[in-house]
């Protein structure tokens, strides 16, 4: 028998800290860490969970994706920026700040819009820190094709994204 308790009160946080990360809206995230939960339980009842922080890592940042992708898809939405905190001489200027979030922004749109599984890869790999052969595991692949998927996803954000690459910033009149 599962003791779903124990399994909230230690992977919560994960699973919580997953979903928040990617999506940066507490009632989402909260929805996020619910649906991820009743997909485990089901799962649960089917086969056995050989590492649950690795499938709740997986399910969360499916949940997740799938959450921006129905976030950006019916049309573009503009944030206000968060009001700045004390000024610091170590802090992030507002600009830096601004910039940051755009580029956050961006991402979670980019990643909505990229192939599902090289969404997943990249967020398993670059966001949560698992390792190749972690992710591998996690998504049921072969560590080389966990590779591919996380190469073809980087190429693919790497495209979405060349708007914040400072190299291809142009000045006014069209001169580089």
């Amino acid at each position: 028998m599962t003791d779903w308790n124990a399994i909230v009160h230690e992977y919560g946080p994960v699973v919580w800290q997953t979903a928040y990360r990617l999506l940066n809206h507490e009632a989402d995230a909260a929805d996020c860490f619910q649906r991820t939960f009743l997909a485990a339980v089901e799962l649960a009842a089917t086969c056995p969970v050989r590492s649950w922080p690795g499938m709740l890592k997986r399910i969360a940042t499916a949940r997740a994706l799938e959450q921006l992708r129905n976030r950006y898809r019916p049309a573009a939405r503009v944030e206000c920026l968060p009001d700045s905190p004390l000024a610091d001489r170590l802090a992030p200027g507002p600009s830096d700040l601004a910039e940051a979030k755009e580029l956050a922004v961006a991402l979670r749109a980019a990643l909505a819009e990229i192939d599902p599984a090289q969404a997943e890869t990249f967020c398993l790999v670059c966001l949560e820190g698992l390792s190749y052969a972690d992710a591998a595991t996690a998504l049921g692949v072969t560590v080389t094709h966990a590779g591919v998927l996380l190469s073809r996803g980087r190429a693919a954000l790497r495209d979405r994204l060349r708007a914040f690459d400072p190299s291809n910033q142009h000045l006014p009149g069209g001169h580089p």
